[in-house]
């Protein structure tokens, strides 16, 4: 028989399910974001101790791994210092002429429309260590960045 009409099953032509990438680096988390990982963990258990289905099973498997992993490799950062801009900070700065305001958060805490980004996103990483007035170089242009004033997050302080 050919090899072209022998078929072990419908599983072996299926896409593979690859784990959810877990971000390079250590855990930093805010208190807010170890909060938003504890209950994420919460409902995933909560949601797999109720799924009958295989498919749905698996899919939520597969977020239980996740969010274990992030939960068990979580480190709760430090105060941002007020005077240089750290994990935990609070930015305003000037881009490209444009006010913005922003807090430097974990990544599985970051939601750039909320104004939070990940600590390891490029603006954030350009940022890291300044201190208010200074100019910095991002996106291959010089001094386009202006830091205006440098507080510590929300998130921080839940």
């Amino acid at each position: 028989m050919s090899v072209a009409f022998r078929r072990e099953s419908d599983d072996e032509h299926l896409e593979p399910k690859f784990e959810l990438p877990i971000p390079h680096g250590p855990n930093l988390v805010t208190p807010r974001g170890l909060a938003q990982i504890e209950a994420k963990v919460i409902e995933i258990e909560a949601a797999l101790a109720h799924a009958t289905d295989g498919e749905a099973r698996k899919k939520i498997l597969r977020d239980a791994r996740y969010w274990r992993t992030r939960q068990a490799t979580a480190q709760l950062a430090p105060m941002p210092p007020q005077d240089a801009v750290a994990f935990g900070s609070r930015v305003r700065f000037r881009l490209n002429g444009q006010e913005r305001t922003l807090d430097i958060v974990g990544d599985d805490e970051a939601d750039p429309a909320a104004g939070r980004i990940a600590w390891s996103a490029p603006l954030a990483r350009a940022m890291m260590e300044a201190e208010v007035g200074e100019r910095l170089d991002f996106g291959g242009t010089a001094e386009a960045i202006e830091v205006l004033e440098v507080g510590i997050a929300d998130s921080m302080l839940d």
